[in-house]
C-alpha cells in the first residue's frame, strides 16, 4: 500500500479557514484538497481550524487532539488498490461545549477568511414546505435571546461575526459545504433570517461583509466502526485514533465569490465557476437521488453494504432504469461532462468492494434527504405525465421501513431519522398507507392529488408487506 506523506512544515501553517462540523466527509474531502495545496509556499496561511459544536463530538475531538490533530486517509481504489494519504491541514480544533468563547472570538479573527460547513441538509432549520427559517424552535429562540451564550450554529455564527464587525476585522465568506441544492443559497437565506430576528444592524453589515458562494461537493465516505479503526491500521501500518476511508472518486465546483480571497484550490482539482446550478442538478439528481432509490429497498432486501447490494442485478437494473428513464431527461449535462460517462462511473462507484459503504447510512434521515433528492423531480415527473413506477416503489419501501422495522429476513433494525416529528410519528404508525403521503418530508408535493401515484404506491404497500421487497422490485424491472 502507498502511503503518501505532506511535505510541508506543519508548524509554519497559519489558519485562515475555519470549519464547523469535523466530521468524516470534511476529512475526506475538503481537508484532502486543503492538504495538497498547503504544498505551496504561497498557500501556507490557508491551514483549517476545526469547530465541533456537538456534546457528541467528544470522542472525535479528545482522538484527533491526542494525535496531534493529523490523521490518515485510506482512498480506496475501485481497481482494488489504495493510497494512504497522511493529512496536516487541521492546525486547530475546538469544542464549544468546552470552550465556546474560544469559538466566537476565532470567527472575529481576523485572519480567519472562509467560514465553511458541513453541518447536514437537515442543520440550516428551514421549513420543509415554505423553506422559511423556523424561529421559533426552542435552541434558536435560546440564541436570539442570549448573543453571548449561544448553543446553536447560527448563535456562534452571529455573535462572532458581531465581534468581528464591532472591531473592524473585514469580511469573510460562509461556504456551505452540505448536500443542497443551492447550498449557498439556502446558508444565506438561514443565516440572514437568524441574524435579522437578533441584530438588524448586523444584518445591515452583512450585505456587504459576507459573501455566500454555492458549491457542489462529492466523495462517498462511509462511517468509521470500530472494526473499520483496527482494519484500516491494520492495512496502513499506523497507529491512528481517527483514520477516514473514502472512494478514489472526489469532485468540487465552487462559485468564484470569495469576499476576503480564498486559497488556490484548483491547483489540487476544484472547478471554479461563475454557476454551480446544473453540476448541483446532475449530483443531487443522480447520485445522491440514486443513492435514496437504492437504500430501502436494499435494506428491506436484507443487504447492509452497498457494493453487495450492487452485486444484485435487479438492483442494478432498478438504479439504472431510474437514471436513464426518470432523471436524464430531466437534467441538462454540465458543460464538458458526458452524461453516460457520468451513469456509468456512478454505478462503478457504488460497487466499489473497497470503499463497501453501508446501505444504513444512506437510510440516515430521509426526512430531510427526501425534499432535496427526490421531491423536487418528482413533481416535474407527476406534472410531465411521466412513469412513477420507480419513485413510488422507493416511497412504499420508505413507509415499510419506517413503520415495520423488519426486513424480508425478519430481521429487526433501528431507524436514524433525528428530524421526524411527533405528526410525523403519527403518520408513519397509521393503518392507513394514504396518511403517509402527508409526512412533513413530502411536504410541497401534493402526492394525494396524483391518481396515477396513489394507485401505484398504494399497490406497493401492500404487496411488500404480503410479499417482501424482493419479489415486489423483480416484478418492476421485468
Amino acid at each position: 500500500m502507498n502511503t503518501i506523506s505532506y511535505h510541508y512544515d506543519a508548524k509554519k501553517i497559519t489558519t485562515g479557514i475555519l470549519h464547523i462540523g469535523v466530521g468524516n466527509f470534511h476529512r475526506a474531502h475538503q481537508q484532502f484538497y486543503t492538504n495538497a495545496i498547503l504544498e505551496s509556499e504561497d498557500q501556507k496561511q490557508w491551514g483549517i481550524c476545526g469547530v465541533c459544536l456537538l456534546p457528541s463530538d467528544e470522542n472525535i475531538v479528545r482522538n484527533l487532539r491526542a494525535q496531534n490533530l493529523e490523521y490518515s486517509l485510506t482512498v480506496c481504489g475501485r481497481n482494488g488498490t489504495d493510497e494512504v494519504y497522511k493529512i496536516g491541514s487541521l492546525r486547530e480544533l475546538i469544542w464549544g461545549v468546552e470552550d465556546p468563547e474560544a469559538v466566537i472570538n476565532k470567527i472575529a479573527d481576523p485572519a480567519i477568511r472562509i467560514i465553511t460547513l458541513t453541518i447536514t441538509e437537515g442543520g440550516y432549520n428551514l421549513d420543509k414546505e415554505t423553506g422559511a427559517f423556523i424561529l421559533n424552535d426552542e435552541k434558536i429562540q435560546h440564541d436570539l435571546k442570549n448573543p453571548e451564550s449561544p448553543s446553536t450554529v447560527f448563535g456562534f455564527v452571529a455573535e462572532g461575526l458581531r465581534r468581528r464587525k464591532m472591531k473592524n476585522n473585514g469580511g469573510i465568506t460562509i461556504l456551505s459545504c452540505d448536500n443542497l441544492q443551492h447550498n449557498g443559497n439556502t446558508a444565506k437565506r438561514a443565516f440572514t433570517a437568524f441574524i435579522e430576528a437578533q441584530d438588524k444592524e448586523l444584518a445591515e453589515w452583512m450585505k456587504t461583509h459576507v459573501s455566500f458562494p454555492n458549491s457542489m461537493v462529492d466523495r462517498i465516505t462511509p462511517a468509521v466502526s470500530p472494526e473499520d479503526v483496527k482494519r484500516l491500521n491494520q492495512k496502513s501500518g499506523i497507529s491512528d485514533l481517527a483514520p477516514v476511508y473514502c472512494e478514489d472518486f472526489a469532485q468540487w465546483v465552487i462559485e468564484d465569490s470569495f469576499i476576503a480571497g480564498r486559497p488556490a484550490w484548483e491547483r489540487a482539482g476544484v472547478e471554479f465557476t461563475d454557476d454551480v446550478t446544473a453540476f448541483e442538478n446532475m449530483k443531487l439528481s443522480l447520485l445522491n437521488a440514486s443513492h435514496t432509490l437504492l437504500s430501502y429497498p436494499s435494506f428491506l432486501m436484507g443487504y447492509r453494504k452497498v457494493d453487495q447490494a450492487m452485486e444484485d442485478q435487479d438492483v442494478v437494473k432498478f438504479v439504472r432504469n431510474f437514471m436513464d428513464t426518470d432523471i436524464t431527461p430531466l437534467v441538462p449535462a454540465p458543460k464538458n461532462t458526458d452524461l453516460e460517462d457520468y451513469k456509468k462511473t456512478l454505478i462503478e462507484r457504488f460497487a466499489n468492494h473497497s470503499v463497501s459503504d453501508q446501505v444504513s447510512r444512506l437510510c440516515f434521515d430521509g426526512i430531510s434527504k427526501f425534499p432535496v433528492y427526490i421531491i423536487p423531480n418528482l413533481i416535474i415527473l407527476i406534472k410531465a405525465g411521466m412513469d412513477l413506477t420507480r419513485v413510488a416503489f422507493l416511497t412504499a419501501s420508505y413507509r415499510h421501513y419506517l413503520k415495520y422495522r423488519t426486513d424480508d429476513h425478519g430481521h429487526s433494525y433501528e431507524i436514524g431519522e433525528p428530524w421526524v416529528t411527533k405528526a410525523d410519528e403519527h403518520l408513519i404508525m397509521s393503518q392507513d398507507p394514504l396518511a403517509f403521503l402527508g409526512l412533513s418530508a413530502f411536504k410541497g408535493a401534493d402526492l394525494k392529488g396524483s391518481e396515477k401515484f396513489v394507485d401505484l404506491y398504494t399497490r406497493f404497500a401492500d404487496q411488500i408487506k404480503n410479499k417482501g421487497t424482493g419479489p415486489v422490485l423483480k416484478s418492476i424491472i421485468k
